[in-house]
């Protein structure tokens, strides 16, 4: 009961019903109980209560840790000036152009030796290819001196060494899920610049010794346009430049050493450059060719001797054991014949080089000095447009970019030269030709 003349100050209904009860008659663990019921409804009471749906979304405002981490990358309405002045720079031109040759560093890492073929005279290997050089016209500011990592989008805005691969056959970048392409650039202008590559080169073989033979192949590197006057290519850090993985291996070859050689490569038209090798022995496996070959052999001539221990009245089953050999190989040699024969057709690769003069592309020069482009440049100019006649296949080698090379002299002579892989239907003639579109 309450108190006659007891004034309740609360002014909620749950404070009126907490003040009417005399808690002075309540046991002493009840009266703990309603103090933190009341204590409870006292806090609920104070929440402010939820806005009605006004049909518009409330941003929460931002806290100081989004002020600390706000992404550089967004673009507002307001114009930034981008960390790296790719448009400012004409990215056509080598950097520093004009002046000393431009050093480039290589090293490779081998992450596998997928083949060697015997019959085509070749091998196939996969390979990471690392470029280093630095380019002043990519330096950016940067407090903290951490550099920049992009994909391979930005390589098509700015210069890159065109590094080949001399007598390749085939080659191409892997591009799962996208181009395996790495460009790095550094605050003061140095840039890294990988590749994972798998590319098919010849390797000149000498089966005199077979099948205890020893064979050495190489991998040639070196710049398509740019002669040793323009791009210095170097070994990085010289026979540690060249990395392998201690788990490749061949069924039929033991690897017995990777080392890198480097040297000057002349040619008549176009020059001195700077190649790179990268070198290995093979010795094969004479206990592979024991169980794959000769044991065969000898087994299917031991197997034709047993015909003279047979009854020489039965005929059919000594005549089915004795040409059993010669059969065998008249179907093997066959089965290669018939596919050159099917085909028609040879391939061959070279470098088809064009020379002409455009006086439109003159320029002044004092010391006469001419100016060396990549492939980027042909899109814009005219040029011959000489195909193969006869050709089932022909393409331009890209690996690791175009391999085109346009040298313009002041008086506007033009050399412009390309690789070429090129399949062409022989017609019981080896007859090469080629003529223009129009």
């Amino acid at each position: 009961m309450v108190k006659p003349g007891r004034i309740c100050p609360a002014a909620s209904y749950w404070k009126a019903a907490c003040c009417m009860i005399d808690i002075h008659k309540m046991p002493y663990f009840t009266r703990l109980i309603l103090f933190l019921f009341c204590l409870m409804v006292l806090v609920e009471s104070r929440k402010p209560r939820k806005k009605r749906w006004t049909g518009q979304l409330e941003m929460p405002k931002p806290s100081h840790l989004y002020k600390k981490n706000l992404d550089v990358t967004k673009l507002g309405k307001e114009k930034h000036q981008p960390l790296l002045r790719v448009d400012n720079h004409d990215f056509t031109m080598r950097p520093a152009f004009g002046g000393p040759a431009i050093p480039v560093g290589v090293d490779v890492q081998v992450e596998s030796l997928d083949s060697i073929s015997e019959v085509d005279m070749d091998f196939t290997m996969t390979l990471y290819l690392r470029h280093y050089w630095k380019d002043e016209r990519l330096a950016f500011s940067s407090t903290s001196n951490r550099s920049m990592t992009f994909d391979g989008r930005l390589v098509k805005k700015i210069w890159v060494p065109d590094v080949f691969f001399v007598h390749s056959k085939r080659s191409f970048i892997h591009d799962t899920t996208t181009d395996n392409i790495m460009l790095r650039v550094f605050p003061d202008g140095h840039v890294l610049y990988s590749m994972r590559i798998t590319v098919t080169a010849m390797c000149n073989m000498d089966f005199s010794h077979f099948p205890l033979d020893s064979q050495t192949c190489s991998l040639e590197l070196e710049s398509y346009a740019y002669t040793d006057e323009d791009l210095m290519l170097y070994w990085k850090n010289g026979d540690e430049s060249l990395k392998t993985d201690e788990k490749i291996s061949l069924s039929q070859f033991l690897i017995q050493k990777f080392h890198t050689t480097s040297r000057l490569a002349f040619y008549s038209s176009t020059g001195w450059y700077n190649r790179l090798h990268i070198n290995f022995t093979l010795r094969r496996h004479i206990f592979f060719f024991l169980l794959q070959t000769y044991f065969p052999a000898t087994l299917l001539v031991m197997l034709s001797w047993v015909s003279f221990w047979i009854d020489r009245r039965a005929v059919p089953a000594r005549v089915s054991l004795g040409p059993a050999i010669p059969v065998g190989v008249d179907v093997q040699v066959e089965s290669l014949d018939s596919i050159s024969e099917v085909d028609m057709d040879f391939t061959m690769t070279l470098y088809l080089r064009h020379y002409w003069k455009d006086e439109r592309l003159s320029f002044p020069s004092t010391n006469n000095v001419s100016m060396t482009f990549d492939g980027r440049l042909v899109k814009k100019i005219w040029v011959p447009d000489m195909f193969f006649v006869h050709s089932k296949r022909s393409f331009i080698h890209d690996t690791t970019t175009d391999n085109v090379m346009l040298r313009v002299q002041p008086d506007g002579k033009v050399l412009y030269s390309l690789s070429f892989y090129n399949s062409i239907t022989s017609n019981n003639s080896t007859k090469s030709e080629y003529e223009y579109m129009f």
